[in-house]
């Protein structure tokens, strides 16, 4: 515990900012440990990753460092802040012990009382690295809470610990997460989509047809409604409804 106090200190000394000292302790403490379920892809990086306190960031740049270091998690992941560092003009923050982490960090963590710990377990999927995140204000940061940190950090990650389906299912075009809502398969939808949609499938089959290898997925039994989803590779290439006993079908386009 004297250790956390004295970190807390340190880092809210280090400030040489517009925040009041209670204001930079409220803030190092209500990051520090902090868990966070992650909304897009986090490469692991050498130098921290840069990202705008508008909620901005080169998606493309963080791919790029992706390629070359790898991930550090993935949507769906969960991630604890491990280090604040408190600057003029940013906040870094540490996640899973930064590019030299990894599930360790993870399971040396332990809580207790009274002299006996035992470690934390958890039903989510603790992610594989680790990274640092940069927040650049672009100028003297003004007094705020950790919450309003969170806020900034919304489009990444998620401190409110919702499922991974969820997560997922934000992540995705607007027309596709309204035909999951709708419980509909289209055209361009990938095999966890259809999943997420209509669930699994009463029967798979598969045939070659122009030289493409299709594969049709069935829901519905007769008499009723039948529905038929085709899939070339991954994707969707055709939907086509079928009405058992009464002679009728159609195609279902986007």
């Amino acid at each position: 515990m004297r250790t956390g106090v004295a970190l807390i200190a340190a880092a809210a000394a280090a400030w040489g900012g517009k925040l009041t000292f209670d204001d930079r302790v409220e803030l190092t403490r209500g990051l520090m440990a902090e868990y966070a379920t992650v909304k897009q892809f986090l490469p692991r990086s050498k130098k921290p990753l840069p990202y705008n306190a508008t909620g901005e960031y080169d998606k493309k740049k963080w791919e790029e460092v992706g390629k070359e270091f790898g991930p550090a998690a993935r949507v769906g992941d969960l991630v604890q802040i491990t280090k604040v560092t408190l600057d003029d003009d940013r906040i870094v923050i540490e996640l899973n012990g930064g590019l030299k982490g990894g599930r360790k960090w993870y399971e040396r963590i332990e809580v207790g009382m009274g002299g006996r710990t035992s470690p934390i377990q958890t039903g989510n999927t603790a992610a594989p690295g680790g990274t640092t995140i940069a927040v650049l204000f672009g100028k003297p940061i003004e007094p705020m809470k950790a919450a309003a940190v969170k806020k900034i950090l919304a489009p990444v990650l998620d401190f409110e610990k919702r499922s991974a389906t969820e997560l997922y299912s934000e992540s995705l075009p607007p027309e596709i997460q309204k035909a999951i809502k709708e419980k509909k398969a289209r055209e361009g939808m990938d095999r966890d989509q259809v999943l997420l949609a209509l669930g699994r499938p009463e029967h798979k089959s598969r045939e070659t047809k122009d030289g493409l290898d299709l594969e049709d997925w069935v829901y519905g039994k007769p008499p009723g409604r039948i529905v038929f989803v085709t899939f070339h590779g991954n994707k969707v290439v055709k939907v086509k409804e079928a009405y058992a006993g009464l002679g009728a079908e159609a195609a279902v386009g986007p």
